[in-house]
């Protein structure tokens, strides 16, 4: 029969289900897998052609069109493919047309056959020009050669990755095999200089596509997924990161939320330092510091006041003691006086700093200190073939550790999100500020149960010295593993519904955030050139 028993940490679980998580949970991922996995790739100096030539390819399949076509209708849709289908509702001729793409046959050269001693007017130097060093473009517009060449080297000169015909009013777009080879005869560094051109314009007006944001770069540029802009990813520098803001991975925080919060932190020493340095006048309430003498201190306002429990006092005093004032004994204060609101401000700020602050500092130290540990212990652990197989098997610990640093951030940033949200600083919808008490205290509900759950993986991950163990005991700390994972992810993950579900819809200013990931933003693979 299944008994409850309660852990050394004072946790409950059920023995049965514990059984069945260590044999089906942790070894497979202790949660369920995401419903999608984002398309997330990383993309190198190398692999850019390749990255560029899989849209160009596509398009070009899809809509029958040459690679220059195919490049301005992605570069107008700013390389979104689902902004193309969509307009293709409006029909194909039209889409193409509204992109600056002419579709035409080559008329004059057609015409020309197989006499190219035939002469052509080309009306911008005026010369007769033999049809054989005249170039024609999709519109059918013709110049000789030599005028082509300095337009498009004007072109290349001035920034421009895409060239437009020089006839006037033409919005036809040029061949870039015509560019690159004009140039390449008698410009040859303009043509290099055209190629890399094409290549970045893939980075630049592409939303899909950012630099990665690591200090030094790492040289990487991400492409995600359609309709992945709230997202979270980890480069293969290492690096994890917003792919929205380009910010450090902050979820569950929203990046406007995120960013006050930094602008905040800029202030962040100084306010510990008022509030441990200073105490407030009880008349104007102005900070007051303290460098010597007694222990009555008179404000620029006038009031005095007894540096000891910043009550109001009169001004005659001794070294010792104050006229009519004693604060030796602790009086409750019921009068319900003026709020010095400045101070309670800072007040308020530290106490989230603390808490922040405090549980990244933990991540820290258990990612730094105790996954090297663990590592040394599962090593330990696998090298002892006296022990069956399943025993020495030590992975549940390593997901275990990554599981905890992963909950331990997210907890770390909740607080973050609660001193905005709760501070009257964002702009409610006119029924926000009648919701927003239940869901404050759902929301913090979920907070103090994660914090809870949270210290206690960290406490049975650092105690699980599993190489000493007897096998018993590595079966028990197994299952209280897998337990505690589990209630950590389910609380992350009800966290993650509240915010998003909850609390930002009582907003003004539409806010969303990355989706939830148990292990952690997903992380990039190489694209091969």
């Amino acid at each position: 029969m299944a008994s409850d028993e309660e852990d050394e940490c004072g946790y409950f679980y059920d023995e049965d289900d514990a059984e069945e998580d260590a044999a089906a949970g942790l070894e497979e991922g202790a949660a369920p897998p995401p419903e999608r996995r984002a398309d997330y790739w990383a993309i190198t100096q190398e692999s850019l052609p390749t990255a560029q030539k899989q849209d160009l390819c596509t398009v070009m399949n899809l809509l029958n069109v040459k690679q220059h076509q195919a490049r301005a209708l992605l570069i107008h849709h700013r390389w979104k493919m689902d902004g193309i289908y969509d307009c293709l509702d409006k029909g194909r001729e039209r889409m193409l047309r509204d992109a600056g793409i002419v579709l035409q046959e080559n008329t004059i050269m057609a015409a020309a056959g197989s006499t190219p001693w035939r002469i052509v007017h080309c009306n911008v130097c005026f010369e007769d020009i033999a049809v054989g060093v005249v170039l024609t473009m999709d519109c059918g517009h013709c110049f000789c050669n030599d005028c082509w060449t300095q337009h498009f080297y004007a072109a290349v000169e001035s920034g421009k990755k895409q060239i437009r015909c020089m006839e006037v009013k033409c919005p036809a777009f040029c061949d870039e095999d015509h560019v690159r080879r004009l140039l390449g005869q008698k410009y040859p560094e303009m043509a290099k200089r055209f190629n890399r051109f094409l290549l970045e314009s893939y980075l630049e007006d592409n939303d899909s596509v950012k630099w990665c944001p690591s200090a030094p770069n790492c040289g990487r540029a991400i492409r995600v997924g359609a309709g992945e802009r709230y997202c979270e990813v980890e480069c293969p520098c290492g690096l994890s990161f917003c792919f929205n803001c380009m910010a450090l991975a902050h979820s569950p925080c929203p990046c406007t939320i995120w960013e006050k919060w930094n602008a905040k932190r800029s202030e962040g020493e100084s306010i510990k330092w008022i509030l441990a340095n200073t105490k407030s006048c009880p008349k104007c309430f102005k900070a007051i510091e303290k460098n010597g003498g007694c222990n009555l201190v008179r404000c620029n306002c006038g009031q005095c006041m007894c540096w000891l429990c910043g009550g109001g006092t009169g001004v005659e005093h001794t070294w010792t003691s104050i006229a009519g004032h004693s604060c030796n004994r602790y009086k409750e204060d019921s009068r319900g006086k003026t709020a010095d609101t400045s101070r309670e401000q800072m007040q308020r700020y530290k106490h989230y700093y603390d808490r922040f602050k405090i549980h990244g500092d933990s991540c820290n130290t258990e990612k730094q200190k105790l996954g090297p540990t663990l590592k040394e212990r599962v090593r330990l652990l696998e090298a002892d073939l006296q022990r069956p197989l399943t025993i020495r098997d030590g992975d549940w610990l390593i997901r275990a550790h990554r599981r905890l640093l992963v909950s331990r951030q997210v907890l770390s940033r909740s607080y973050v999100f609660a001193y905005c949200m709760f501070g009257g600083d964002l702009r409610m919808q006119p029924h926000g500020r009648a919701g927003l008490g239940v869901a404050r205290n759902l929301f913090e509900d979920q907070q103090e149960q994660l914090e809870q759950h949270v210290e206690r993986l960290s406490a049975l991950l650092a105690g699980a010295d599993v190489a000493a163990m007897p096998e018993a005991e590595i079966v028990q700390a197994k299952q209280k593993a897998v337990t505690l994972v589990k209630t950590v992810e389910r609380l992350c993950g009800e966290m993650y519904k509240c915010i998003q579900d909850e609390l930002l819809t009582l907003l003004v200013e539409p806010m969303t955030i990355a989706a939830y990931r148990p292990d952690g933003p997903d992380k990039a693979e190489e694209l091969a050139a």
